[in-house]
């Protein structure tokens, strides 16, 4: 489950009416259920697979089980090219080209340890000779930035990305070739490079110096040095790969069954809750081989079934952990007609079932008329109690389908102290309960087999764009996005985005005075803002860029 979408909130809490299901009798076809749920988690989950990271050897490894699996239970392939995987690309932003270099009288200078370039330079080369201290028309100047910062000290509303660039602009107008920039105050100007950030350039290249390179090797400001310089970015892109079968019963709609199989793999694009010094591997057991098993059992009783009412797409997402890449690309790219899918099922974390509260969450209630009414007919639910949430965006992949206006049930055993830490795994998972969660919802998918077409019902407003802020503009960020900007996903009604005009789609480029060229510094300039204040929201749409006015 991707941690940058808060979770659920709960809406409606129904009590818990019998006893554990762990202590009732298993029937023989049960226990064949339980022994594959096992078999599944306990390799998927296996630290052979290096935690299943998306682009990964472990993916690999993870995608051919799931493929062989699913052919196991019955279901044909229905990826690429008659195969099982989708293949989809994760935009990692950018690298420092291998070719670029920064050197000072024949010494280069390392990056990142000793130097980087600003997100805004210019990609170009650029050699000369000029003195620290001097600052002459057609060489690199020197520029500290301890003005800008002293001068700045105490003003919440100070941007030092935003006055760099203006810096440079009148740099170069005044005959600089490049922006060799340095920190002496002791001020933290917190710049690093952003691989994410992807603004337009400025005219001359912009590299900051260290203070411990700048100490070590430009000491002496009244000196002249022979300068080079090249800077250059490459493009850094994973491929993913979604696992699709398919399940033809000649039926006019199909059914969409998911759940995300990759995870954090060693931590490596920061998103886990570990803060050790460690290198670990997160084996994601019930995060999501809890909800791939699942899925894999859900296939194989339907195959077995006679429910012919619908068809039935079974996919194993891949990308959910960096932001729902995988099922976002699937919606896209479907293998069947959009206005011919009638539902979506998410299972994600469905292995930790208390086993005192029985406690069971379904996320998307609300997305049609006839989950509540099926909820209400189930056989089943008097073995949990439930937590209900109307809302069709939540922390997984069911909200790709939600925003497309497909009805979705996100089904979920609750967060636990392992959730993105290296402990998450097979031994912790409760099998007997996840078992009788598959069961639950093989039962919803029999009942809504004799519903036919679903009704489709917005629903209540979207999650919080940014929800540890004060104030929101009302969107849904789309975390696949790699352009600069944010681009607006969803835009909740009657929300600050939409009085200004925006719609989904739409690329947040500025927000009153600050530049947004990522989804960080549009967090940073969400934090400037307390309800009240007024300003305006800058963005793209396709090739026009407009304005509206904000209150929020």
């Amino acid at each position: 489950m991707t941690a940058r979408i808060k979770f659920l909130t709960p809406i409606l809490l129904l009590p818990c009416l019998i006893t554990t299901s762990s202590a009732q009798k298993l029937k023989k076809t049960d226990k064949a259920t339980l022994s594959n749920l096992q078999t599944h988690i306990r390799y998927l989950a296996d630290p052979r697979l290096e935690g299943r990271r998306t682009g990964t050897p472990g993916e690999k490894g993870a995608s051919d089980y799931i493929s062989v699996a699913l052919g196991q239970a019955g279901i044909q392939p229905k990826g690429d090219n008659g195969g099982w995987l989708q293949a989809f690309t994760i935009d990692q932003g950018r690298e420092l080209s291998k070719d670029a270099y920064f050197v000072v009288n024949d010494r280069p200078f390392v990056p990142e340890k000793e130097y980087f370039p600003l997100p805004f330079s210019a990609t170009t080369a650029v050699s000369g000779s000029p003195a620290i201290a001097l600052q002459e028309s057609g060489v690199p100047w020197f520029v500290d930035l301890r003005e800008l910062l002293e001068s700045a000290a105490g003003n919440p509303h100070f941007n030092l990305s935003a006055a760099i660039r203006a810096k440079a602009a009148a740099c170069a107008r005044k005959g600089a070739t490049a922006l060799i920039l340095y920190n002496s105050s002791r001020i933290a100007d917190n710049l690093a490079f952003d691989p994410h950030e992807k603004p337009e350039p400025v005219a001359i290249p912009v590299i900051y110096v260290t203070r411990e390179a700048k100490r070590k090797y430009l000491k002496d400001e009244s000196a002249s040095v022979d300068i080079r310089l090249k800077v250059g970015f490459t493009e850094k892109k994973r491929t993913g790969h979604n696992v699709v079968g398919f399940l033809n019963s000649g039926a006019a709609t199909t059914v969409v069954i998911g759940a995300h199989y990759d995870h954090l793999g060693h931590g490596e694009d920061g998103n886990t809750l570990y803060h050790g010094k460690d290198s670990v591997t997160f084996n994601g057991a019930d995060d999501n081989a809890s909800g791939v098993a699942g899925m894999i059992e859900l296939a194989r009783m339907i195959a077995a079934s006679k429910l012919k009412s619908n068809n039935y797409l079974f996919v194993a997402f891949s990308g959910e952990e960096q932001g729902l890449f995988g099922s976002k690309y699937f919606v896209e790219h479907l293998p069947v007609e959009l206005r011919t899918v009638n539902y979506m099922i998410n299972l994600d974390m469905i292995g930790r079932l208390n086993d005192s509260s029985h406690l069971l969450t379904l996320g998307g209630i609300g997305t049609s008329p006839y989950w509540a009414q099926m909820f209400g007919a189930s056989k089943d639910k008097k073995e949990f109690s439930f937590r209900l949430d109307s809302s069709g965006v939540g922390p997984s992949d069911h909200t790709s389908f939600y925003l497309k206006d497909i009805p979705v049930l996100f089904v979920f055993t609750g967060a636990h102290a392992d959730y993105h830490m290296p402990g998450d795994d097979a031994g912790k998972i409760n099998y007997t309960g996840e078992l009788e969660v598959v069961k639950f919802v093989y039962g919803l998918i029999e009942t809504a087999d004799k519903r036919g077409r679903f009704g489709f019902a917005k629903t209540r407003d979207l999650s919080p764009d940014m929800p540890r802020f004060s104030v929101t503009l009302g969107i849904l960020p789309d975390y696949t996005f790699g352009g600069s900007g944010v681009r607006a996903d969803g835009v909740s009604e009657g929300r600050p985005a939409d009085k200004a005009g925006m719609k989904p789609g739409d690329v947040i480029v500025q927000l009153g005075g600050y530049p947004v060229t990522t989804l960080e510094n549009y967090m940073e300039a969400l934090g400037k803002f307390k309800p009240g204040d007024k300003t305006t929201v800058r963005y793209k749409r396709g090739v026009d860029t407009l304005e509206g006015a904000v209150q929020f």
